[in-house]
């Protein structure tokens, strides 16, 4: 099957994102429309048949059953591959929640542990971790929302404006509440949610929003519940339902943070 690396469709104003088209329509409202280019390592790497169409039925599943955790800004779905959404500002902030540490981008925890941080977002880190152990209780780590992101403390989200601290009391209370309704859902299911990244803005009223993505398995990783104990006493990576593979790939194939070498076709 094809994919579709982008859309045309000739209405409102169309930014394109990492994987999203956006059109503002000029009236309070935007259409988000998810193509099939997977991204990491901060660029689009290639396109997956069916992608886009996953991460919008995923997001508005989840989208719908959160409403009693915090306001978001879907108005409807009138595509497998669109949401028509309330445009908000978005906070320059991307709120990570990581209930193991695990990870391969500069921006992981497991990055940034095994290189010799003891400190990270804000959080004093003990010796002795090791790859893909569960935290307790999960660690909130925000990264910036820049062409690069970097990690970032609570405290350096206030004192750079990127919110006040009303909003990131609210913000952080909505992503645990949001990370424990994820966990319930996906234990239920045979999966472990291992981590994910949510974004928040504001309304034009000025409330707190829940936007963007949801639990998708671009913004998450999982794992298979049954299998992670063995693999884990084995030394051996843990079954991943999500995009964790192909970071591995691309980082044993070539250097993803090299943006003036070819990416190399990935596997088939």
């Amino acid at each position: 099957p094809r994919a579709m690396a982008r859309s045309s469709l000739g209405v409102g104003v169309k930014t394109a994102g990492k994987v999203r088209d956006v059109y503002d329509l000029g009236d309070g409202r935007l259409l988000l429309v998810s193509t099939d280019r997977l991204s990491a390592f901060d660029r689009a790497l290639c396109t997956v048949p069916f992608k886009g169409a996953v991460l919008t039925g995923v997001s508005a599943w989840w989208f719908e059953r959160t409403r009693d955790i915090v306001a978001n800004h879907v108005i409807s779905v009138p595509h497998p591959r669109a949401m028509l959404v309330r445009r908000c500002t978005p906070f320059a902030v991307e709120v990570v929640v990581r209930g193991y540490i695990t990870g391969s981008t500069a921006t992981s925890l497991w990055t940034h542990y095994a290189a010799g941080a003891r400190e990270y977002c804000g959080h004093a880190l003990p010796d002795g971790w090791i790859k893909h152990q569960q935290l307790t209780p999960p660690l909130l780590t925000p990264t910036t929302k820049d062409a690069h992101d970097r990690p970032i403390s609570p405290a350096e989200v206030v004192a750079e404006g990127r919110m006040t601290q009303a909003q990131w009391d609210q913000v952080a209370a909505a992503a645990m509440a949001l990370f424990a309704r994820g966990q319930e859902v996906a234990a239920a299911r045979g999966l472990l949610l291992v981590d994910t990244k949510y974004e928040f803005g504001v309304d034009d009223d000025g409330v707190v929003t829940l936007i963007d993505e949801v639990h998708t398995p671009d913004s998450s990783r999982y794992w298979v519940a049954a299998t992670y104990a063995a693999r884990m006493a084995a030394g051996e990576d843990p079954d991943a339902m999500d995009k964790e593979f192909i970071r591995r790939w691309y980082k044993a194939h070539t250097d993803p943070y090299d943006t003036a070498t070819p990416l190399p076709a990935p596997p088939a």
